[in-house]
């Protein structure tokens, strides 16, 4: 049981408590807890039971008129949790959580009311279920999980070995003997992830599907990093190239496919993170549309050319784009071309992406139309 769930049924357990009349005695004779006259000065362990069914709610200690020392609440007569408290009344030291058959739960150390050092949760039946160790200021810096079966099905591993003994990460983590090599399981008993470890650092890692395919992988090299998407019959559909910096991953480079593994799209940037290229294709391979960035990050404009699926020009025009790509302000001169590649059109726009002359051509070149298009919409021929 993580934190925020302890704390939860711990609220219920109180809140449940709220509502049931509790007769406490210390050393045989009856006290209020909420009454600091029937406790000041008094020392021992106060033992309350619930009225009507007589059952154990809970015990603390009580040191010279101070809550100090064990705690242990009960739930249906039976223990659940215990732990200490200092006297500032925060949890101190060892404390466990038991299931209803007795068996420890989870067990870990507080200072001051934070975890500190290996955290261990157990499935009812005893075996591990969570190891987690918490370092300066209660910070949770490694954990391990296990299925009930006693396979790994999670692993974070640290900036050096911290869950020993309860769990060998050094090696599992790749600390010692060289690089480690992972197999996560779920519930079922199924591998759904292949990791590489070296010295705590992820190096590589793979997700698979139900039938055993390979549905994501991940790999660092040095500064590199590649991840991949698959389909469920092993077609690769993504994949995406990266910077690796100490303070971000840049994307440098992302392809798509198509179900049958063609390239359908690849888009590129530059070191700093801008747009360079941007590609798409149709199934038959030929391009769909190239995009080329340019220009000041300031200034940033992108050339677009669009194509028929026989590979001849459809359009192309420049664009006034943002810092991180997409056309926004159509600018200057955009043509059009009919399948044979034969101009069809020209429409002019001014830096405010306004429509300012609009010409037409016939198959066979000549122009048919050249309006001078105003602000409002209405033109009228071009004046020679």
């Amino acid at each position: 049981m993580t934190r925020p769930l302890l704390l939860c049924a711990l609220l219920l357990a109180a809140a449940g408590a709220a509502h049931a009349v509790q007769d406490c005695e210390l050393n045989g004779q009856h006290v209020n807890t909420a009454n600091g006259n029937t406790t000041a000065g008094k020392t021992g362990l106060i033992r309350c039971k619930d009225r009507d069914s007589g059952q154990m709610v809970r015990e603390q200690q009580l040191q010279n008129g101070v809550f100090m020392g064990l705690v242990r609440m009960y739930q249906d007569g039976k223990l659940f949790k215990e732990h200490h408290l200092n006297a500032k009344g925060n949890m101190e030291g060892p404390a466990r959580e038991f299931a209803p058959s007795g068996k420890v739960v989870r067990e870990s150390v507080y200072a001051d009311s934070n975890e500190v050092g290996l955290v261990r949760v157990f499935y009812p039946g005893g075996a591990r279920r969570r190891i987690a160790f918490h370092g300066e200021g209660g910070r949770e810096s490694a954990s391990v999980e296990f299925t009930e079966a006693g396979q790994l099905s999670a692993l974070r591993c640290g900036e050096k070995p911290v869950l020993a003994p309860a769990f060998d990460d050094a090696k599992a983590c790749g600390f010692v003997g060289g690089p480690s090599q992972i197999e996560l399981f779920d519930g079922s008993g199924k591998v759904r992830q292949r990791v590489t470890y070296a010295a705590g650092k992820r190096t590589r890692w793979e997700s698979l599907y139900d039938s055993g395919q390979p549905e994501s992988s991940s790999e660092i090299n040095g500064t590199q990093s590649v991840g991949r998407r698959f389909s469920s019959t092993g077609v690769k559909r993504f994949e995406v190239f990266s910077l690796v910096t100490d303070r971000r991953t840049v994307r440098q480079r992302e392809l798509e496919y198509s179900e049958r593994g063609t390239l359908v799209r690849e888009q590129r940037w530059s070191p700093e993170g801008l747009p360079t290229n941007d590609d798409s294709y149709y199934l038959n391979g030929q391009p769909r549309s190239k995009s080329v960035y340019g220009g000041a990050p300031d200034q940033r404009t992108v050339e677009v050319s669009e194509f028929y699926d026989s590979g001849q020009r459809a359009r192309q025009g420049r664009f006034k784009s943002g810092l991180r790509g997409g056309s926004i302000t159509p600018l200057g001169m955009h043509q059009s071309f009919d399948e044979k590649g034969r101009l069809a059109s020209e429409t002019s726009y001014d830096d405010k992406g306004r429509v300012t002359r609009e010409r037409v051509f016939d198959e066979n070149g000549q122009l048919q139309r050249d309006d001078e298009v105003f602000e409002d919409g209405s033109r009228k021929a071009f004046a020679k």
